[in-house]
């Protein structure tokens, strides 16, 4: 037997033949409990030196909204079409309507004329279904084209913002009131209102032309960087500014403009705490402005009331001294228009 043994080969062998009769006790490894509910959506790690890891989804690819005030980057802008499609579960909503203003939206001073295919680029539709609106509007009256390529819009679309402007009794009637400030200030003032995260101009009397874009009635602007805007802005709920900035593209239009939400907040305060709102040169170089808020007779901010002028005539105490007062008197006025 010890000869056997002193054979390398039988005492592998017998070491074979020995060891299933050894009892293992198990490791926490081996065999471990099923884990509860609980504890398979809210893991918990180890502490320090433990050795079990928990699989988890590795942040950078969880999709994190954009909040005023936060470092993320903000979430690129929906198309029309994106837009569009949020309403597809609700039976009253039109699409193929919402698609025939949108497209009619697509044109701008810098773009009268447009192929089915810039279109479609701009607002995220099939070429088939812009060519279905294009012929959808041709045959109504509000596009046309010379060369069955290149769309325009024909003077018919002029009858929609009339529509809104004939039913607007400030629109409507404040315009010698309008025309009566500028003479006396000697600029160009205007009244707007808000829409969605732009604003609207819904009255004009132009003096000068200091702006590198012609505005007229209809003309729309980033309400984050303009004096009109930020007094409307002031004026929203909590709530609804919160939404509001989460919407806001923050450009840099110059190097005055402010791009960060925390600071407009702060601003938005500042100008409703003071009742106006002066913005210098930060939508465009040499454009200073000032906007007071109107009023209906309820109190309610309805519109904006402003003046612009080239920052190198009218310094920001002129604006605060000889215009202020001037601009509240219009909008006094303007307050007694609005039922």
């Amino acid at each position: 037997m010890a000869a056997a043994l002193s054979d390398p080969r039988s005492r592998q062998q017998a070491s074979n033949v020995a060891a299933p009769k050894q009892v293992v006790p198990a490791t926490p490894t081996a065999k471990q409990p099923l884990p509860n509910k609980t504890d398979s959506k809210h893991p918990v790690s180890g502490g320090l030196g433990s050795k079990q890891q928990v699989p988890n989804k590795p942040a950078s690819f969880e999709p994190v909204a954009s909040m005023p005030g936060s470092n993320a980057l903000p979430a690129a802008p929906l198309t029309v079409s994106a837009q569009i499609d949020e309403y597809s579960g609700d039976p009253n909503f039109m699409t193929s309507l919402a698609r025939g203003l949108a497209v009619i939206q697509a044109f701008s001073q810098r773009q009268r004329e447009l192929t089915v295919s810039q279109i479609s680029t701009k607002t995220g539709f099939s070429r088939a279904a812009v060519r279905r609106c294009l012929y959808t509007l041709a045959k109504l009256g509000f596009a046309g084209s010379d060369d069955s390529r290149h769309y325009h819009l024909r003077p018919r679309v002029l009858a929609l913002g009339h529509s809104y402007i004939s039913s607007m009794p400030l629109a409507a009637m404040a315009q010698p009131i309008l025309e009566n400030v500028s003479h006396i200030l000697h600029e160009s003032c205007s009244i707007a209102t808000l829409d969605r995260t732009d604003i609207v101009y819904i009255a004009r009397a132009n003096v000068t032309r200091i702006m590198s874009i012609d505005l007229v009635v209809g003309s729309r602007l980033p309400a984050f960087c303009t004096s009109m805007g930020r007094v409307l802005m002031a004026e929203l709920p909590a709530e609804k500014l919160d939404e509001f900035l989460a919407r806001v593209e923050f450009k840099r239009y110059t190097e005055r403009t402010v791009a960060n939400a925390e600071k407009l907040r702060q601003i938005l305060r500042l100008v409703q705490r003071n009742g106006y709102c002066i913005v210098d040169q930060e939508l465009e170089s040499g454009l200073r402005s000032m906007a007071v808020p109107v009023r209906d007779s309820a109190g309610r901010v309805v519109a904006a009331l402003n003046v612009g002028a080239h920052a190198q005539r009218i310094s920001i105490q002129d604006l605060q001294v000889r215009f202020l007062p001037h601009l509240r008197a219009a909008a006094q006025e303007l307050c007694l228009i609005v039922r």
